[in-house]
Parts: C-alpha cells; structure tokens; sequence
C-alpha cells in the first residue's frame, strides 16, 4: 500500500491564510485539497528551494505561494507560510 500525506497548517499559515482576499483564499484551499490532501508524492506538484531553505517546499497558485515542509516520517505537508509572491520570502 502506498503512503498518503496528509496536510497540516501552523497557526503562521492559518493567520496568513485569513489576511488572503477571499477569492484568492477559496482558490488556494481548493488547489492545495486537490494536490496535495491524500497525494502520493507532494513533491510532484512543488519545487525545492535552495541556499538557507534547501529543506523547504515552494507551490505556485497563481500570484500566492505556499511554503511548506515535507515530513516522510510521519507522512505530513506542513505548510508553515502563505502569501503573495512579492513578498512571501521575506
């Protein structure tokens, strides 16, 4: 049987997600229930990110992204961060 991951959101992602536009809120949640709740292979669907954040997990919805950290362990995407792009790095 293959492992599912599960996704999770720290409060830091949970209050980002509440300053988001509403629209751009509903599209966000929609795209992360569908590629990544019950997915096989999170990484699929993202990007690694390098230098000081080479563990980190980078995907692209739309202008936002979501900046999350893959746990194999215990088979869990926790996104930690949400924003525009402008200004989601910081």
């Amino acid at each position: 049987m293959n492992k599912v991951y599960r996704v999770e959101l720290t409060n830091a992602a949970r209050k980002n997600l509440r300053m988001i536009d509403p629209v751009q809120r509903t599209t966000i949640l929609r795209w992360m229930h569908k590629h990544l709740h019950n997915c096989e292979n999170p990484r699929a669907f993202g990007k690694a990110l390098s230098a000081n954040r080479s563990d980190e997990w980078c995907y692209r919805v739309g202008s936002y992204r979501i900046l999350a950290d893959i746990q194999d362990d215990c088979i869990l995407v926790e996104v930690f961060k949400m924003g525009h792009r402008g200004k989601v790095y910081r």
